[in-house]
């Protein structure tokens, strides 16, 4: 969201203290054909930051992390979700249009050290044009169907559509249902993901529903006073692939520099469990909107994602952790 710009300087002399060493280039993308524009960035390593920062449950260990650094005009900012495909490759869309795709690099631990062959692509509306608008373009979530179907859930124009598999992108993506609520302009369906049968959304301001093509049934009941900005809001979700029920990532700013993010365990009934990560000062935070998680061996690897707002004082960070 774009009320966290008001970010200052002092925050960001902080958080800047978490930047290691400069990476390798990212490998380019070979093809310039298939629909998708190759994009060029810069990595950096990425650590935890200051002691007295990040928390971590028992269990939960760190995997990696990267800042990924782009040009001013580059569609490679403001990513505001992000998923894994199940061949390597991460997905992200940004919350002006664009959708991302890059191959995750991993070193011999299995620790995230850079993605490579990026590139981008614009969204189109239903009638084939790309998007122009942001009004239209105010994409906050995504997920992926067992199918392989790209589901994207857009805000102040509120909607969720099909944009087919991504192998294939549809240019005349397919609305699907949502809940029958007035969502504030700035304040929608923040977090998208698959149950059994159709797709789990909650709003960035309280809410949780569950869909299907047929019918929306309230989960959690949005709260007569929407949850501020300086509550914990979710902004991210994906399912677990372990079992029922799904992992969210939380965010929380109180101004003037509070900047803080949590990830959880969501059930079935809409009840969340202990913290399994915080993210805060001094140690390394942002404005963390994504959550996507996936099977490693005997773990569960969970990548969580930043949207820097197009803001020079905020940064595009993707870290990895595992839970045993």
């Amino acid at each position: 969201m774009k009320r966290i710009r008001r970010l200052t300087a002092v925050w960001a002399a902080l958080t800047l203290t978490a930047c290691a060493a400069s990476l390798g280039p990212p490998q380019p993308y070979p093809l310039v054909t298939d629909g998708w524009t190759p994009a060029a960035v810069k990595l950096r390593s990425v650590g935890l930051g200051l002691p007295g920062g990040v928390v971590l449950a028992s269990g939960v260990t760190y995997a990696g992390g990267l800042a990924v650094i782009a040009d001013p005009t580059s569609p490679v900012h403001s990513l505001s979700d992000l998923k894994l495909t199940g061949d390597g490759k991460v997905v992200m869309v940004s919350d002006v249009g664009d959708l991302v795709i890059a191959d995750l690099r991993l070193d011999r631990q299995g620790r995230l050290v850079g993605l490579d062959h990026l590139r981008t692509r614009r969204l189109t509306l239903q009638n084939g044009q790309p998007i122009a608008d942001k009004r239209d373009g105010d994409a906050e979530s995504l997920a992926l169907t067992p199918d392989g179907d790209l589901l994207i859930s857009f805000e102040r124009n509120h909607r969720l559509w099909n944009y087919g598999p991504l192998s294939a992108i549809r240019s005349d993506p397919q609305a699907l249902r949502i809940p029958d609520f007035d969502f504030a302009e700035n304040d929608g369906m923040e977090a998208v993901s698959i149950t059994a049968d159709g797709w789990r959304i909650a709003g960035e301001a309280g809410g949780l529903w569950d869909c299907t093509p047929a019918r929306c049934v309230v989960v959690t009941s949005p709260p007569q006073t929407p949850v501020p900005l300086s509550g914990w809001r979710i902004t991210g979700m994906d399912r677990d692939p372990s079992g029922d029920g799904w992992f969210v990532v939380e965010r929380r700013y109180r101004a003037p520099i509070d900047l803080r993010a949590r990830i959880r365990r969501l059930s079935l009934d809409g009840s969340l469990g202990p913290v399994l990560v915080e993210l805060k000062l001094p140690g390394t935070t942002d404005n963390f909107e994504g959550v996507a998680a996936e099977r490693r061996g005997d773990a569960t690897r969970l990548y969580i994602l930043s949207d820097d707002n197009f803001n020079p004082v905020q940064r595009t960070l993707l870290l990895a952790f595992d839970l045993r």
